[in-house]
């Protein structure tokens, strides 16, 4: 599907008509992230990002349009592009475009129009980057490295040969477990020219938008893509981290038969029979399943041999950020007919007569056919991406020492937005007396 765009040098998107639909939308969601309001109001007085190009590689939802607000009352420039083809919502990039957001996101992106956007913010050349799922940090150090590929030569049709943009980076930042995996790895080979503050490492972050974030709008994707009912189904999870975790926690909440759990982490295994859940190979929970979703951040972990043995009209799904966990090339093989059922529904048809139906396109489904996490969840998470955009600029100077390197979030930061968000939804908490202050840093006092 090829969507019609309206181009400008600052955006590209769907449709600016949509701006006050939009703005509509954003009221709603400010409403909703206090947290990020607090930090927009001290970015507005401190302007701490004027001068500062942030190239963001994220999800174009109702959430990130706060985020983005709290850095344009920095005082930044910000330069957003979509990082998933299915997940923008039009009508919050009009209005973002409407607020000074250079936007170039639509729904229902090709691959020619998603790597021509990415390629539209390099043209930036950012200070910061940040990312969900590492594909702008991936552009440019593909481009560093002289690489070329399908991908490349779509970014090089607008950037021409400008080629060392990431020459100008102080640094980053990643959301997402999948994002942290490849750049980790990228690190460790030598191959990471600049740091990355891991976001998603951080407890306010994959304690609660990774566990209850994930496992409320992950089910919000499948309801809406299919209206089927989770109640007395067979719902098999691959990967029990804390995506996987949220996940099964709200299909036995919702009544699902039996939750089964497929692990290649004896922990994790051990942890998700503990809670109630069976843990099985992928090989024997497909021929039951009823509904699969994948939550793990590896490829292939359902392919082939998996649907050969599934019943008919089970519905498969992914809530890991890249569409490989699903491997839709073997899906297709196998198939002799496929047909658009329901928006967010292509069924397959083996050459047996059984049908499979595959939701968002493998994508993630929370995004792809749903709104993706809550306001209120995302409050915390992107509390931290503002701060640590805010601390790559203080430390610019420092961060040239650590170099390719994936780093946390300090704890001072974390425990701030914690404790912010805690006051913000009425949580008073316990406080030490001076007596329990010096037992606790004291080793003399024992049995």
């Amino acid at each position: 599907m090829t969507i019609e765009t309206e181009k400008r040098e600052n955006y590209e998107i769907k449709d600016l008509s949509l701006k006050e639909e939009g703005l509509r939308t954003m009221e709603w969601a400010a409403s909703r992230m206090p947290v990020l309001q607090l930090i927009k109001k001290r970015f507005e007085d401190e302007k701490p990002f004027k001068g500062v190009r942030i190239g963001a590689c994220l999800h174009v939802t109702k959430e990130t349009s706060q985020l983005c607000e709290a850095w344009l009352a920095g005082g930044a420039e910000v330069y957003l592009c979509a990082s998933n083809p299915l997940s923008s919502q039009d009508e919050i990039t009009a209005a973002l475009v409407s607020k000074g957001v250079n936007v170039y996101a639509w729904k229902f992106m090709d691959t020619e129009g998603y790597y021509r956007a990415i390629a539209n913010v390099i043209k930036s050349q950012p200070h910061i980057t940040i990312d969900d799922g590492a594909d702008l940090v991936s552009i440019l150090h593909k481009l560093k490295r002289g690489e070329t590929d399908e991908e490349i030569e779509i970014v090089k049709k607008v950037l021409g040969d400008d080629t060392d943009i990431i020459d100008g980076v102080w640094g980053g930042a990643e959301e997402t477990t999948t994002g942290i995996i490849r750049l980790q790895a990228m690190a460790d080979d030598g191959a990471l020219l600049y740091p990355i503050m891991a976001t998603n490492s951080s407890p306010s972050k994959n304690l609660f938008d990774n566990v209850y974030g994930t496992g409320q709008s992950s089910i919000d994707g499948i309801l809406r893509a299919t209206a089927d009912l989770i109640a007395s189904k067979v719902f098999v999870i691959a990967g029990y981290g804390h995506c996987g975790k949220g996940v099964a926690m709200r299909a036995k909440g919702m009544g699902a038969r039996r939750v089964i759990i497929t692990e290649i982490e004896p922990h994790a295994a051990l942890q998700a029979v503990m809670e109630g859940m069976e843990v099985m190979p992928m090989i024997e929970a497909a021929k039951i399943a009823d509904i699969i979703i994948t939550a793990t951040g590896c490829k292939d972990v359902v392919r082939k041999e998996h649907f050969e043995v599934m019943k008919t009209n089970c519905n498969l799904s992914n809530t890991g950020h890249f569409n490989v966990e699903i491997n839709i090339p073997d899906l297709e093989s196998l198939a002799v007919d496929k047909v658009r059922i329901r928006p967010f529904v292509d069924q397959y048809t083996l050459k047996d007569g059984k049908k499979i139906n595959l939701l968002g396109e493998g994508r993630l489904i929370n995004l792809a056919a749903a709104e993706g996490h809550s306001p209120e969840i995302m409050d915390t998470s992107f509390a931290l991406q503002a701060l640590a955009t805010e601390y790559i600029v203080e430390n610019k100077e420092q961060l040239k020492n650590i170099g390719g390197n994936v780093i946390q979030i300090p704890d001072d930061i974390d425990s701030n937005v914690a404790y912010l968000k805690c006051e913000a939804i009425g949580i008073n908490l316990e406080v030490l007396t001076p007596e329990q202050e010096k037992y606790l840093s004291s080793w003399r006092v024992g049995t």
